[in-house]
């Protein structure tokens, strides 16, 4: 059989329990799985085979409609690729899971949100006058927006200087321990592995092993 018509496995046989307001940290090399392994936790994509169940929803059994509805209604986002609306300024791309909802724009949140990431000067800027790292805080600002009951996050530091990796690492943590928000996050940062409560160790595929942090 040739290559192009092989089914690609790029999970195999994991089985993780993540508990309400546990904090998880995702490593492995690059090509691991871990980005796949958090969109299908996440309800934006179904598995081939096996079950995931989404703050007791089982996912697998609902339309993309309904999975939607949970995301909008009780999970965080924070992608690499960011997935800010151009055409929308810093502060209207933090409060539109407001608008997601059917809510008012809390505005004096979102401006809260932006200076804590540091961008209070820069809320009527678009992503296009924004640079990569002031893009990405712009998401992690939107993604704190409606306290969610969940938060997934791929390399939330990644693009991230020193200094504003450790305030959105603080951040993340005062989400967890005042709103009991369970954190999911893909990471290199060995700073913010040790903070969660458990590290997921992946390769090729697989969970390797699990390990308690320092948290």
């Amino acid at each position: 059989m040739s290559t192009n018509q092989e089914q690609l496995t790029i999970l195999n046989d994991v089985n993780v329990d993540i508990k309400e307001g546990e904090s998880v940290a995702i490593i492995g090399a690059s090509g691991a799985g871990k980005s796949t392994l958090m969109t299908l936790l996440a309800g934006l994509d179904v598995p081939t085979s096996g079950d995931v169940e989404l703050l007791e929803n089982p996912l697998s059994t609902l339309d993309d409609e309904a999975r939607a509805a949970i995301r909008s209604e009780s999970v965080g986002f924070v992608f690499q690729s960011f997935l800010l609306i151009p055409s929308l300024t810093a502060i209207e791309n933090v409060t539109l899971p407001c608008l997601l909802q059917g809510k008012k724009e809390d505005k004096a949140r979102a401006e809260s949100l932006l200076k804590a990431v540091g961008l209070e000067k820069r809320t009527t800027h678009t992503p296009a006058q924004l640079s990569g790292g002031e893009q990405q805080r712009v998401a992690i600002a939107r993604a704190f927006m409606i306290q969610p009951k969940i938060l997934f996050a791929d390399e939330p530091t990644g693009n991230l200087d020193q200094h504003t990796a450790e305030n959105v690492i603080e951040m993340l943590f005062e989400l967890n321990k005042q709103h009991g928000t369970t954190l999911v996050l893909v990471t290199h940062d060995p700073k913010l592995a040790q903070r969660c409560d458990r590290t997921l160790f992946m390769k090729a595929g697989e969970v390797v092993a699990s390990e308690g942090g320092d948290a």
